[in-house]
């Protein structure tokens, strides 16, 4: 398959993904540092390469409810947003999973407040992790490029029909150039599919409710109905994913194994990070250590099984997470690969880090490598620690 070597931000690269689906509807709002991505796509719209109707409102709450109104009439459609953005929207994030609608939305990964931060880590995400939607991660612009083509497959498949949330670091890469390998309109296209509607509003010969008042009579039996939607989205996102790999040569799966065939201790962790802990763990490797690194893609549904099939049998595990849960026993992440473990018998240990931006750098991969081999040797580490904290 032909595909174009360029040099693009991955704002830029997701804008151009999300043009080649063709969406009918696209409803924006700014927010750094998701902004530059929606402006990317207006300039597709003015200079009449898309048809997408732009809808400019006056709120991210405001964006969401514009794509769950669009997506009920029946229209492929997507937004993007960050942040606090992300929290703005919180109401209607759970109505358009809960309607079950194939919204597509890009993440640019931003701290919450307080205090205002405009950099990168992952507290709008993991906020949102409950939400309904499934959640991908990616480590470059490639990835996030990729995993919006994706995205709209995913989100679309019959046996699956949820929202989509293509998450990428804000600034790390959302502002960062990188040379990645681009479909052509045509191909992407068709990859993708033309949008089938499962219902729309605007069918008049087939007149349905959307968001009715549902109490205990049948609030339940809905939830039930969507949670079965889970598992099977897990195994739509391997068949696509296996798909796309037949198409363009990169494969994907829920996770990606770095290094992991004899590795006895393993990282584990999401975005952009992963780039810099696979130099670490490489010059580890040089020198005999035994580490390797399992990079979540497939967030939210969480691959339970596939995580506890890969870290058995290791001598020490580690999770990053680049946001706190305040008041949990660390961070999303670690939680609930953890839970996965269950019954393992691995020690498992958590680290926090670059929260509001702070650099992740070699030495940071380094300690926590130096940790891991003390544990698997047979020593004790805190369950959870502050990684790059200024003491």
């Amino acid at each position: 398959m032909a595909q174009k070597l360029v040099a693009l931000s991955g704002n830029e690269a997701v804008a151009y993904a999300f043009k080649q689906a063709r969406p009918h509807v696209a409803a924006a709002f700014p927010i750094t540092p998701q902004t530059e991505m929606m402006h990317k796509y207006a300039e597709f719209v003015a200079n009449g390469e898309s048809t997408t109707e732009m809808i400019l409102v006056e709120s991210e709450h405001s964006a969401m409810s514009a794509a769950v109104g669009s997506a009920a009439a029946g229209a492929r459609t997507f937004t993007a947003t960050s942040s606090a953005g992300f929290a703005l929207m919180w109401e209607v994030v759970y109505i358009a999973a809960s309607l079950r609608l194939p919204i597509c939305m890009a993440l640019v990964n931003r701290a919450l407040s307080g205090n205002i931060n405009i950099h990168c880590d992952h507290s709008d995400s993991m906020g949102g992790r409950d939400a309904g939607w499934i959640q991908l991660f990616a480590e470059n612009a490639q990835e996030a490029y990729d995993n919006a083509i994706m995205s709209w497959r995913i989100a679309e498949h019959m046996d699956v029909r949820l929202p989509t949330m293509v998450n990428y670091d804000g600034f790390i890469i959302s502002h960062t150039a990188d040379s990645l390998h681009m479909l052509s309109d045509e191909d992407a296209y068709k990859f993708i599919g033309k949008y089938k509607a499962d219902y729309a509003l605007l069918d008049v010969e087939n007149p349905i409710t959307v968001g009715p008042l549902d109490l205990t009579d049948y609030y339940f039996e809905h939830k039930a109905s969507q949670l079965a939607a889970y598992p099977r989205a897990l195994e739509v996102i391997k068949q696509v994913s296996d798909e796309y790999g037949d198409l363009t040569g990169r494969y994907y799966d829920h996770c990606e194994e770095y290094l992991m065939d004899d590795a006895e201790m393993v990282m584990v962790m999401l975005g952009s990070s992963a780039g810099t802990a696979k130099d670490v763990i490489d010059e580890y490797r040089e020198k005999g250590v035994k580490v390797g690194l399992l990079k979540i893609r497939t967030f939210r549904p969480f691959p339970v099984a596939y995580l506890a099939e890969r870290l058995a049998g290791r001598k020490a595990v580690c999770v990053l997470d680049r946001s706190a849960s305040f008041g949990g026993q660390g961070g999303p992440v670690f939680m609930e690969v953890r839970s996965a473990m269950y019954g393992l018998q691995v020690p498992v240990h958590g680290y926090i880090y670059g929260l509001g931006g702070r650099d992740f750098d070699l030495g940071q991969v380094a300690t926590v490598i130096e940790d891991l081999q003390k544990v698997a040797a047979g020593g004790e580490m805190n369950t959870i620690n502050l990684l790059g904290i200024r003491s």
